[in-house]
């Protein structure tokens, strides 16, 4: 519905098994569309390696950049709702995230869905906003003026250092949740661990204080249910059940459901076309709320004793934000 824009697709390599996709819509799109082989990288991860020679190509015509990935389904006003706040100068950024729903099933593609979801629930109030890789609008003059470009030089991360950049420069973010995007994917427990382990130590690199507090809050959570699972094993053998332990059990689980039901309520509201398919799925974001806390702790611990991720197949050594150690390509 935008009237004005061009389309650039990043592909590290022409080998990349969506270059003959890409080549379809690039010849089919109304609007101007580029591809774009940028090459291997060597000093950071590949997406940003893509978006940093994607932005070097792109003539000085262009008032805005919006970046979006590959695997996302927005919707047809999605593009126009996404740039209206760059009309106020007070907003370095806007974004928006992703909803991820199983496109076939499985224990770990609903739990993935899941843990994305919590996720969403900090977005909101522009002092805790973060961009968000696959969802962001920021205008051409405060791009080039915070030097995003030279600070993803060595970076692993496109969004996190683009978040850090803005809230250096005291340039707000603004969330867009009406821009939320739907994602359909798959996962095994092996690619739900490596996402989920990636996500939580992208964040212990570049903001360590929000991971330790995050890291503290589900500390509590799984505190408080060990103890109510104590107190009811122990009042079990005694034969003296109270209502005290059971409400020790079961409030930190009820009040995750209750988070959840809200969170589902939400995306019906923002992804109207997708009402069904939500609410066929709902007992993915309400039922199992209550254990995404316990994998998230999981992922807590497990970045207090690495910085290595696995990203599409490569690994990285995350030495800093602003450096990356390519292990395996």
């Amino acid at each position: 519905d935008y009237p004005n824009y061009e389309i650039f697709f990043s592909l590290a390599s022409s080998e990349d098994p969506a270059r003959k996709i890409v080549d379809r819509i690039v010849a089919a799109s109304k609007h101007p569309a580029h591809v774009i082989i940028a090459g291997h990288p060597h000093d950071c991860s590949e997406k940003v390696n893509n978006l940093r020679v994607a932005v070097e190509r792109a003539e000085n015509k262009f008032d805005a950049f919006v970046f979006c990935d590959s695997d996302g389904r927005p919707g047809r006003a999605w593009l126009s709702k996404l740039v209206a706040p760059l009309a106020d100068a007070k907003i370095g950024a806007a974004t928006t995230f992703r909803w991820y729903l199983p496109q076939i099933g499985g224990l770990w593609s609903a739990l993935a869905s899941s843990w994305n979801a919590s996720l969403a629930t900090h977005l909101g109030p522009r002092n805790r906003n973060f961009c968000w890789g696959g969802g962001t609008a920021i205008r051409r003059e405060v791009f080039d003026g915070i030097r995003v470009a030279e600070a993803w030089r060595g970076a692993s991360s496109d969004d996190l250092s683009l978040t850090l950049l803005l809230r250096n420069n005291n340039l707000a973010i603004e969330f867009v949740p009406e821009c939320l995007v739907p994602s359909v994917m798959d996962m095994k427990a092996s690619g739900f661990f490596e996402f989920t382990e990636r996500q939580v130590i992208l964040l212990r690199v570049h903001a360590p204080k929000l991971w330790a507090k995050a890291l503290f809050a589900h500390l509590i959570y799984a505190a408080m249910l060990a103890s109510g699972i104590a107190l009811a094993a122990a009042d079990w053998f005694t034969g003296v059940p109270t209502l005290q332990v059971v409400l020790i059990l079961l409030v930190p689980p009820l009040l995750a459901v209750l988070r959840g039901v809200l969170r589902l309520a939400a995306a019906i509201e923002l992804l109207p076309g997708w009402k069904e398919q939500l609410l066929a799925r709902g007992w993915i974001w309400t039922l199992l709320a209550p254990v995404v806390p316990l994998f998230s702790l999981w992922s807590h611990l497990v970045a207090a004793f690495t910085r290595r991720i696995t990203w599409r197949g490569a690994r990285y050594e995350l030495k800093s934000p602003s450096q990356t150690r390519i292990l395996v390509r």
